[in-house]
């Protein structure tokens, strides 16, 4: 995600690559951490940061409420703050991040270094810096205080998830899943007094509510050229992350489930002998990282988060519980914060498309093209571009699945994508005979298998593009098999979904 735009979403055959040209402007010097500070009247949490004299400051508005008060409030709070920070930082990407009063365990610590590292690995590769001796300064926080969160939910007891929506494929799915098994409510994050459609429109069908945070940026970012900052990818999705673990625990939800598929996992590209995955934050890396902070989190790392960055209630710099409310009750034992997963961490993006194709009442309404979320309204399509990576994606993916006809319904507007000689090069990139874009896309082996399987369908005779990719493919030593395309439609690797949840 590209903080200077920050409503385009845009994600990412291994390969080698060369990055951009040495960039112009300065790096900075130090980026700090100053502090959070959370509103529980009116829901809002205030990060604020600074670098070389610069202050930043983000807003996020959530359901407003007593839960703000709690010791698990307080430490989601921080886990927001803490990886919010990247989009200033990114700014002029200085040597050393200074934590100032935060206190890391070792845990955090390597936590929080790899979130910048590979996290930022694209905007680094695009911009040809060298993260690799980032120091991260921090006081530590005693190791003995780490303890396991209280289960969330009994085995016999109902379970209560919330879905972050983006209005894709894999959020349909998932969502359509998982309701069969839990409580399920919608997770929306959006600016203030701005929707987008291509989420709004598929919601709606679901029928089901939606919790909704409000991300506020600092407007500095969005005059990025102006100010002189460097710009690029940021991993967003651990943002988005750490902002709905906080809206489940305001909401009582047992559990964050996500929509990250096995293909996430899989490097955009490699550079000097180092991965770097524009899908870094949905990966099974960032996941486990993620789940083991989380679980993690302890009295102790919610006092010092109070004490140190004033998450009372009000916000005045007081350590002191609200005397409204009295002692917090969350003090001496450990935050209660949910089980974070992806419910498709072990499934491919063929095994989505599949799925999907079958949940007809949503064909009408999905839409993943990134031209539907810019921030610009008036740039903002309500259609399927039917030319952008995403689409030629979405398009070849649900190819084996839907019939011929219902995908040029999709994309009626602009036409089917396989109908479009002129986008051979782009579906030639998502098959590995060219850079992989820097997009949410599926993994090379998908791809091939989506072409070798939707060229054998009847309603696909005589295409002439799919059929020329398709035989391309076939003649390519490491072209899928019959059985190896089968495969990918069942399980691959491993999860870290919870009982009770598939």
């Amino acid at each position: 995600m590209n903080e200077g735009d920050p409503a385009v979403h845009g994600c990412g055959n291994l390969h080698k690559g060369v990055g951009t040209l040495p960039h112009p402007y300065n790096r900075g010097r130090v980026f700090r951490y100053e502090a959070f500070t959370a509103d529980a009247e009116s829901g809002v949490l205030t990060c604020r940061y600074e670098l070389d004299g610069r202050e930043f400051a983000e807003r996020f508005t959530l359901p407003a409420g007593p839960r703000w008060r709690s010791g698990a409030a307080r430490a989601a709070a921080r886990l927001v703050f803490l990886l919010a920070g990247v989009s200033y930082y990114k700014t002029a990407a200085p040597p050393v991040i200074d934590l100032g009063e935060t206190a890391l365990t070792e845990a955090e610590l390597a936590f929080l270094r790899e979130f910048y590292l590979q996290g930022l690995g694209e905007f680094g590769y695009r911009n040809h810096l060298d993260l690799s001796s980032l120091r991260i300064e921090a006081r530590r926080a005693p190791a003995e205080a780490v303890a396991l969160p209280e289960a969330q939910a009994e085995a016999s007891g109902e379970r209560r998830a919330l879905v972050p929506f983006g209005g894709g494929i894999d959020s349909i799915v998932v969502v359509e899943r998982v309701r069969r098994l839990a409580d399920v409510a919608l997770f929306v994050v959006n600016r203030p007094a701005d929707r987008f459609a291509a989420i709004e429109a598929p919601a709606a069908v679901t029928g089901l509510p939606i919790v909704r945070a409000e991300r506020e940026i600092d407007p500095q970012l969005l005059r990025s050229a102006e100010l002189g900052f460097l710009n690029g990818h940021v991993p967003v999705t651990g943002i988005l992350s750490a902002i709905a673990v906080l809206a489940a625990v305001l909401e009582d939800r047992d559990a964050v489930v996500m929509s990250n598929e096995w293909s996430a996992s899989v490097p955009t590209l490699e550079y000097d002998g180092r991965p770097v995955n524009h899908q870094f934050s949905k990966s099974d890396i960032f996941e486990a990282a993620f789940r083991n902070v989380l679980a993690s989190a302890s009295a102790s790392t919610s006092a010092s988060a109070s004490a140190s960055a004033s998450t009372s209630a009000s916000t005045s710099a007081s350590a002191d519980p609200d005397p409204a409310v009295g002692p917090d009750p969350a003090v001496g034992r450990a935050p209660r914060l949910p089980e974070y997963f992806s419910w498709l961490r072990d499934r491919t993006e063929l095994w989505v498309g599949q799925e999907f194709a079958a949940l007809e009442q949503y064909h009408g309404s999905f839409r993943s093209c990134n031209k539907a979320f810019y921030s610009d309204r008036a740039r903002r399509l309500d259609h399927w571009c039917g030319h952008c990576d995403k689409c030629c994606f979405i398009d070849l993916i649900l190819a084996p699945f839907l019939p011929a006809g219902a995908l040029r319904r999709i994309f009626a507007v602009t036409g089917e994508p396989l109908d479009n000689p002129g986008l051979a090069g782009k579906f030639r990139a998502l098959l590995g005979a060219g850079a992989k874009p820097f997009e949410c896309v599926g993994e090379v082996s998908e791809c091939r298998a989506a072409v070798l399987l939707a060229a054998r369908r009847d309603d696909r005779a005589g295409h002439a593009l799919l059929a020329e990719l398709a035989l391309e493919v076939g003649a390519w030593p490491d072209a899928p098999s019959a059985a190896g395309a089968v495969a990918m439609l069942g399980p691959v690797g491993e999860n870290f979904i919870p009982a009770g949840y598939r």
